[in-house]
């Protein structure tokens, strides 16, 4: 299962590192909508109700992300045996049915459904949210399809197709919104992010189709084959379960975040947003990656506990820059980017939110390494019990969290409900112990790392000189000290394939 490269693009890194430049040019992009949503309204009862929807947005998306997940191991057997146009095609099938009822629910009920998810605070906030409802469920679907379809391609081994789909798609997004966001307002966010969800679709369906003509596969070969619809239907329940309770976690603390005032909602889902995109780009492309290359062998305990090790590792040192840039400059940072709306304490109070996210950033690292492991092992029965006790956990820990300390609270409640994930995923994995034991100390020296090298510039320079020095520090650290667990780790990723 493992064989060794003896070049520095070779194995998961390569394929991982393409991954993340895609994941990290879409991350661009909706960073890029976010200023243009902060530039344009400020912050608003509509930039509220235009947010709280986008959090909808993101459930689909996440069980997207979650449903590549599931189906790759099943998509890389099929290729090996020679029927992967056949499983492709009943997965499609499957999707299609699931899916359907959601649009319908969302032009039926986005009115209740908007209203509860601004918490009837506002009629604006209320009014917003339910017209972009409609369009990005929409959106959300289609990125169900697109995630298919990329599961298919990386089966084949390909990922850099797909990859330029999703950086495609959010480009043609982004220019839309800029040009219609002044004459249209919040609607043009919808129709950019709905073209966004086509043109991610379109670029690894037509892709999988020419594959398939310039084979000349036969057309009985795209007949659906495999596991009974019954089957797939609760595959994807089941790998789409834990995910979006994962996400709700974030949409539930919503209301709460709206209970301390205009323009809370907007500062918190900003701050999710950066710290959400922060654990895809790292961690959310090598989960990715790696599923193919796990399933097309035999996952032992010790196998499962450095491969999560290792990658947690290899996450965690991005992590940890991101953190100590918005610890020292995350006020000016933010101002600079979003606008004079978000100047002076606005803005300071959102740095600080993105460092108080930092252990729920870790967390999340270990359990977007540690879902897919779960189909690759085979161990997904407890997933569902896993996500129903989670969202339970989160509405207490939520409510006591905003009465003490704010949005800070909500942070710390949504880090505490997904390390109780990740230890009942490691555990579900029987390989707990080696695997805490092992993330804890990579968090620990990354997080003594962090502070030795921005901590000392903070005292003497300005924020943004820290930020700058503090990053020159920090590689340079890696580089002299070279902790032998990260050198290992990146070894182990490079012979990965």
């Amino acid at each position: 299962m493992h064989k060794r490269s003896d070049t520095l693009g070779a194995g998961s890194l390569r394929s991982g590192g393409l991954t993340a430049i895609s994941l990290f040019l879409v991350s661009a992009a909706s960073a890029v909508i976010g200023v243009v949503i902060a530039r344009e309204f400020g912050r608003t009862e509509q930039t509220d109700g235009l947010l709280a929807a986008y959090g909808i947005f993101l459930v689909v998306v996440v069980a997207a992300q979650a449903i590549r997940v599931a189906v790759l191991p099943q998509l890389a057997r099929a290729m090996d045996a020679g029927r992967l146009a056949g499983e492709l095609a009943g997965y499609a099938i499957a999707l299609v049915l699931i899916s359907t009822p959601s649009i319908v629910v969302a032009e039926l009920w986005a009115d209740p459904l908007s209203r509860l998810l601004t918490g009837d605070e506002s009629a604006v906030a209320a009014e917003t949210a339910e017209y972009v409802l409609r369009w990005l469920v929409v959106a959300g679907v289609m990125q169900l399809f697109a995630a298919l379809a990329a599961s298919g391609l990386a089966a084949l081994d390909s990922y850099g197709i797909a990859a330029a789909g999703y950086a495609g798609g959010s480009a043609a997004g982004l220019v839309v919104i800029v040009a219609r966001v002044e004459p249209d307002g919040v609607r043009a966010i919808a129709w950019g992010v709905t073209l966004s969800a086509l043109i991610a679709v379109l670029v690894p369906t037509i892709a999988l189709a020419v594959r398939a003509s310039r084979a000349r596969m036969p057309r009985k070969a795209a007949r659906p084959s495999g596991l009974p619809f019954r089957d797939r239907t609760r595959a994807f329940g089941v790998a789409a379960t834990l995910p979006i309770a994962l996400q709700l976690l974030y949409v539930v603390s919503l209301p709460f975040a709206a209970e301390l005032g205009t323009g809370a909602t907007t500062t918190f889902v900003y701050g999710y947003l950066a710290a959400s995109s922060i654990v895809a780009v790292t961690a959310g492309s090598l989960g990715l990656v790696t599923a193919v290359p796990l399933a097309r062998g035999r996952l032992t305990v010790e196998e499962m506990t450095r491969h999560l090790v290792s990658a947690s590792w290899i996450a965690l040192v991005g992590v940890g820059a991101a953190a100590g840039v918005f610890a020292v400059a995350g006020g000016v940072f933010v101002r600079a980017v979003l606008g004079a709306s978000y100047g002076g304490e606005v803005g300071a109070d959102l740095g600080r939110l993105v460092v108080a996210l930092s252990p729920w950033m870790v967390a999340s690292v270990a359990v977007t390494l540690a879902f897919p492991l779960t189909f690759v092992a085979g161990r997904t029965r407890r997933l569902p019990w896993i996500a129903v006790g989670a969202l339970a956990l989160q509405l207490p820990l939520s409510w006591i969290g905003v009465a003490l300390l704010d949005l800070y609270g909500l942070a710390l409640a949504l880090a505490c409900s997904t390390a109780v994930v990740l230890l009942a995923l490691l555990t579900a994995l029987g390989a707990l112990t080696g695997t805490a034991r092992g993330i804890a100390l990579a968090g620990a020296i990354v997080g003594g790392l962090t502070l030795a090298s921005f901590l000392p510039p903070s005292l003497l320079l300005d924020a943004t000189a820290t930020a700058v020095v503090g990053l020159v520090l920090y590689g340079g650290l890696l580089l002299v000290l070279r902790p032998r667990a990260l050198t290992g780790s990146w070894e182990y990723l490079r012979a990965l394939r």
